[in-house]
């Protein structure tokens, strides 16, 4: 029986009795062969219900489910420099698009911090705009994204370099862009004025490009990231890792109140020494069949969304975005799997009706340990959401709240009006 399949189950059997149950009442294959490929027979959102929750990653999706929709209107409002602007009719025909439950007007006094609500009299109707405040978060982010610019360059190559043939889609880079950190006009800033290093090429499929590697970069000539972590354990008095696991392991921190049992900590430590090729190292496409080669493969697959997140602005990304990569990465195995199977290196979050992952050894109570420039531009506007109508004074806010009521009231009756006029 396999290491993986072995954690697997021992994970199904501390997540929740209703599963083991489950479980019982059904025989399963134990060989290798067969069990490495088959997860188990419950469903998959059998499975993703039984994991560990964790609720510092849980309160920290809550914020950001409605940050996300923040971040939808605001790149709306920004989209024309010249008038920064977006109608509030506009955003009510999106509400459904934009998962505005209560309507595109409530959401928009929700949060006061972030967005304007004013009367256009030329226009005859209500527009949204963002607040002093918002306006200054959005700055500080594009100053820092064009500050690191060098760093961003450095990631796309780290990611071509993962593919066997050095190349991804470009539609793939388009899902991450904004995790990667990437200015919204990377095509021209980033590609075309990096032409010695990248290409974009005609893929097989109608009007699909693919994002090349041009640039001699040496297979060895970039290490990752859980190989600093190695070196700085490994000079720790207090090391827990012992010098057989060392080369090969990954830090683990796992749910509070995750309960392991003896023999899933085994299977663990056995996981931890085993050889594998690192996510920088060239893989031959042949089939491996053998137990060792699979348990391997798997291995290297940890390794490679490992190295992908550790690549991203928040160490944070949706599933969904991080597939686009799978085969061009070489993985032969579920992604949202190899999330689940590993507790310890990733958590997996829910909330917001999308899959999340995060890297779990990059969070301490729900921020990262070392922040970055633009991190801390998207935690101010994280803040903003997070204050919702707090930190106004309560006669102000009514005031706002009746004169944006008012202004609304007051350009539908001049709409009508005007119309009446009309027929004079």
């Amino acid at each position: 029986m396999s290491s993986r399949v072995f954690m697997k189950n021992e994970l199904m059997s501390v997540r929740g009795t209703h599963i083991v149950n489950f479980l019982t009442k059904h025989k399963q294959q134990q060989s290798f062969g067969v069990s490495i490929s088959i997860r188990s027979k419950t469903t998959a959102i059998q499975y993703v219900e039984s994991r560990a929750r964790d609720p510092t990653f849980e309160k920290l999706m809550d914020k950001y489910k409605n940050l996300l929709k923040v971040i939808a209107i605001q790149d709306l409002i920004l989209a024309n420099p010249k008038n920064q602007s977006v109608s509030v009719d506009f955003l009510s025909n999106l509400s459904q698009r934009l998962h505005l439950n209560r309507g595109a007007t409530a959401f928009l006094r929700k949060y006061p911090h972030i967005f304007n609500i004013y009367y256009e009299p030329s226009k005859l109707q209500p527009f949204c705009r963002l607040t002093d405040a918002a306006l200054d978060v959005s700055r500080q982010e594009a100053e820092a994204i064009n500050a690191s610019l060098p760093l961003v360059v450095e990631r796309l190559v780290r990611i071509l370099s993962m593919s066997a043939s050095k190349t991804v889609p470009l539609r793939a880079i388009f899902k991450v862009w904004r995790e990667l950190g990437l200015p919204d006009n990377f095509e021209d800033s980033v590609i075309a004025a990096n032409s010695s290093i990248f290409q974009l090429c005609d893929a097989d499929e109608l009007n699909t490009h693919l994002l090349k590697l041009v640039g001699d970069v040496p297979n060895n000539g970039f290490r990752a990231a859980v190989e600093d972590w190695r070196v700085i354990e490994c000079c720790k008095e207090d090391c827990s890792v012992n010098s057989m696991e060392m080369p090969y392991s990954f830090q683990h921190r796992y749910p509070p109140g995750m309960r392991l049992s003896k023999n899933f900590r085994a299977k663990v430590k056995e996981w931890q020494s085993l050889p594998y090729m690192g996510p920088y190292e060239v893989v031959s496409n042949q089939k491996k069949s053998s137990k060792h080669a699979m348990v391997a493969m798997e291995k290297r697959a940890v390794s490679i969304v490992h190295e992908f997140l550790s690549l991203t602005v928040e160490k944070m990304v949706e599933v969904e975005k991080i597939s686009h990569f799978k085969n061009w990465f070489g993985i032969d195995f579920n992604i949202r799997d190899l999330f689940l199977d590993h507790p310890g290196i990733f958590y997996l979050s829910t909330k917001g009706k999308r899959h999340t992952v995060f890297l779990r050894e990059a969070y301490e109570r729900g921020c990262l340990i070392h922040p970055n420039p633009v991190y801390d531009a998207r935690r101010r506007l994280l803040h903003l959401v997070s204050l919702e109508r707090r930190g106004l004074p309560a006669v102000n806010s009514k005031l706002q709240d009746r004169n944006s009521s008012n202004e609304v009231e007051q350009g539908e009756n001049m709409h009508k009006i005007d119309s009446l006029s009309s027929f004079d």
